[in-house]
């Protein structure tokens, strides 16, 4: 376990290159929106705009901003416990003796943990945009499964 691993857990993914657009997303809708606030009362456009209607501008701007970070959440830790996968708006720990692998289907954006009856969880941390970042991610995922992870008997 690294040093920047919180106690408790072997390992925590985030994804990269979706964390980076979203932050120069948010970043672009605030300068954005306060540009044209700012410019709402500078251009002459017959139409009289007040003070209230450049802060509601500059806000939505930081409103858009801040939906557009909420893309930087997804996270996925192992350790002991399980898996906990956290996503856009939840997150779920999936004990062990529940988890039966992660899988990347082809085409797919993300990984996915899989669960009995053919369900999954999708795992928005480890994207197909990260290639390196992501396979090491499945690769590491894999080796503590192996460690933590009940053997599975077929039942057929």
């Amino acid at each position: 376990m690294s040093d920047s691993e919180p106690a408790g857990w072997d390992m925590q993914v985030k994804s990269r290159k979706s964390a980076r657009f979203a932050i120069a997303a948010a970043v672009l809708l605030v300068v954005a929106h306060s540009t044209v606030a700012i410019l709402l009362r500078v251009s002459p456009t017959g139409v009289y705009f007040r003070t209230a209607d450049q802060l509601a501008m500059a806000g939505i701007g930081i409103l858009l901003a801040c939906l557009a970070l909420l893309l930087t959440r997804p996270r996925l830790r192992v350790g002991p416990a399980g898996v906990a996968v956290r996503n856009v708006f939840s997150e779920r720990l999936i004990e062990w003796d529940l988890v039966r692998g992660l899988s990347f289907p082809e085409g797919a954006m993300w990984a996915r943990v899989d669960i009995p009856d053919d369900e999954f969880i999708n795992v928005m941390a480890i994207q197909s945009n990260d290639r390196e970042h992501a396979v090491a991610a499945v690769r590491t995922f894999r080796t503590l499964e192996r460690k933590y992870a009940p053997a599975q008997v077929d039942q057929d």
